[in-house]
């Protein structure tokens, strides 16, 4: 069901999404030398939400349409897709001549791998949060990893902090939402600074009432940097920062969202799956069954350039994800739970 909350911000980022729709059909692949016919590759893409979500769904139907209009490759997706229903709707695909299966969200990775498993002349891009134990030869995987993003945002927030409190507001204490906080930590310690962090969980991705509330509890605290880690559940942090009584700052995952509080919001930490689900599938086409494609600031992962911070602080940032691109610094993938 369309969120008429987001309705405006979904106009715009749309805009750009729906002419791709438009997109000719796939060209006919020309035949090589000696008779026999190249491959035709078709493209489903799995979504457990909605592509109007103008987050992480969006994100990947995005990636999807760009296969079709730069690649030339005919695409079909389903959004919407509970887990119990992953291998059903996978199979349905298969059966109707669809050769490379993306399933978009790491809910949906074991099933994925199984099913590579048993068609192995079909080729799948599962995600994930690390790599897949003995992969088949016939699976992709597109390891996420947010901690490294975090790890950036850590430094922003710790950073912009005036009062030397910042906090991290996630859905579900799952273990890559461990790791960022772990990431953030790593990131204050590595620049030496005495801020303190204060994990939060919703226990839900998209509960902007109850996500509000806690942003409010947290700015009670002192707190005034939140780094959120949330799908809908972003709209109650904003509106907690806007009506803070004091200044309050606050980033945000995936997609830039910044029209929801433009006084508050010092930067977003975006990602991009239409980059890498292209590369995946020229490897495909060149005859790369398989392989490990790990997200980051150099494949993926871009931290938007901060705004309401000080030339210190911006110039500092960016050296801290320089460093990352330059791999003269290492993050911790630790997903313990968090004490």
């Amino acid at each position: 069901m369309r969120k008429r909350s987001l309705l405006g911000f979904v106009v715009l980022l749309l805009l750009g999404i729906l002419l791709t729709q438009c997109a000719p059909p796939a060209a006919p692949v020309a035949e090589p030398e000696g008779g026999e016919a190249a491959p035709q590759f078709k493209l489903a893409s799995i979504f457990p939400g909605v592509i109007t979500d103008a987050d992480y769904n969006t994100l990947g139907y995005i990636g999807t349409t760009a296969v079709q209009s730069d690649l030339g490759i005919e695409t079909a997706y389903s959004e919407s897709v509970a887990v119990p229903d992953v291998d059903r709707v996978m199979r349905e695909y298969i059966d109707a001549g669809y050769n490379i299966i993306f399933t978009h969200g790491g809910q949906f990775i074991s099933q994925t791998t199984d099913l590579a498993r048993e068609f192995p002349n079909v080729y799948f891009i599962g995600e994930g949060d690390a790599p897949v134990d003995n992969p088949p030869p016939n699976l992709w995987i597109i390891d996420r990893n947010f901690h490294v993003g975090f790890y950036g945002i850590g430094a922003l927030a710790a950073l912009q902090s005036a009062t030397g409190k910042i906090g991290y507001l996630g859905g579900l204490t799952l273990p890559f939402s461990n790791a960022e906080v772990h990431a953030m930590q790593q990131a204050i310690d590595d620049l030496g600074l005495d801020v303190e962090l204060k994990p939060v969980w919703v226990g839900d991705f998209n509960d902007p009432a109850k996500a509000r509330e806690l942003a409010e509890a947290m700015i009670a605290e002192d707190i005034d940097v939140i780094a959120g880690s949330l799908n809908l559940g972003m709209l109650g942090v904003f509106e907690a920062v806007k009506n803070a009584d004091k200044p309050v700052w606050v980033t945000a995952k995936y997609t830039d969202k910044s029209s929801f509080a433009p006084d508050n919001t010092i930067s977003s930490l975006l990602y991009d799956f239409a980059g890498p689900l292209k590369q995946i599938v020229e490897n495909i086409e060149s005859g790369q069954t398989g392989g490990y494609y790990p997200l980051g600031f150099d494949t993926g992962v871009s931290l938007e350039t901060p705004k309401h911070v000080s030339d210190a602080v911006a110039t500092r940032v960016k050296q801290v994800t320089d460093d990352l691109i330059k791999g003269n610094t290492t993050v911790n993938k630790n997903t313990d739970p968090i004490e």
